[in-house]
């Protein structure tokens, strides 16, 4: 199984108890997502101290204020490093608008075309602000693999499903009780475009939440995931490992 997105530097944990503990679980691979200069150099360190552990380097849309050209320097130094799969998690976010939108904007828009220079995948983050940043996408992202992290837009689903390079990543949230919508928009998704996550230490899985969430509790949204599909827990296991590294290219 794959955690396709986690914040291994923001758990209560110390990294190597989370990573034994998913490896005890069945967790093979481990995302590990920087969200701002700090994050991302400690992402990295994890992905050099642990062989499970990749990391996406991003400034997220709360941590974009002044986002200039030194900003995205730093970010294309870290982008290059052996063990970084992804760029983001970038994209937008009026919900909490910590950060002026304007200046989230051209942080997305600088992420999106590091993704481009680097061939690297795009992992979004998207609140309250879906019609901006899907069309920020369609207008800008053409050919480049894009994950939709945390999948939030059932009522869009068609119109993501339309772009064949767009991932689909579920968290724990599939798992709750009144996310019909979401686990209906779960059922549309080709298998090969199909990914979970925990987005630790965030959205604990339904049999664990209200704990702080890790790695090793993806199997959980995994195992919903493949009774709503109605398929072994197995078959879905081989799938999302396939996905996973069609998007990451490892």
């Amino acid at each position: 199984m794959i955690d396709s997105h986690t914040h291994l530097d923001s758990c209560e944990r110390p990294d190597a108890e989370l990573v034994a503990a998913a490896e005890a679980a069945g967790v093979t691979r481990i995302v590990t997502i920087g969200t701002s200069g700090a994050s991302c150099r400690a992402a990295l360190a994890a992905a050099e101290d642990f062989p499970q552990v990749y990391a996406a380097v991003g400034r997220h849309p709360g941590e974009a204020t002044g986002f200039d050209d030194a900003d995205l320097a730093e970010l294309q130094a870290l982008a290059a490093h052996e063990r970084c799969v992804a760029i983001g998690e970038t994209g937008l976010d009026y919900y909490r608008d910590h950060a002026p939108r304007a200046d989230q904007r051209r942080a997305f828009e600088a992420q999106l075309e590091l993704a481009r220079e680097t061939g690297k995948a795009l992992v979004i983050h998207t609140r309250a602000a879906e019609d901006e940043t899907l069309e920020l996408l369609e207008d800008r992202a053409e050919g480049l693999k894009v994950i939709l992290h945390c999948f939030s837009m059932p009522a869009r689903i068609e119109q993501c499903l339309a772009h064949e390079h767009w991932w689909f990543s579920f968290a724990g949230n599939l798992t709750y009780a009144k996310a019909h919508e979401l686990r209906a928009a779960a059922l549309r998704v080709p298998s090969e475009r199909l990914l979970v996550e925990t987005d630790s230490p965030y959205l604990a899985p339904q049999p664990v939440r209200g704990t702080a969430n890790e790695p090793a509790n993806v199997i959980h949204t995994a195992r919903a995931l493949a009774l709503e599909r109605r398929v072994p827990y197995g078959e879905l296991e081989a799938q999302l490992e396939r996905s996973a590294a069609a998007a990451f290219g490892w």
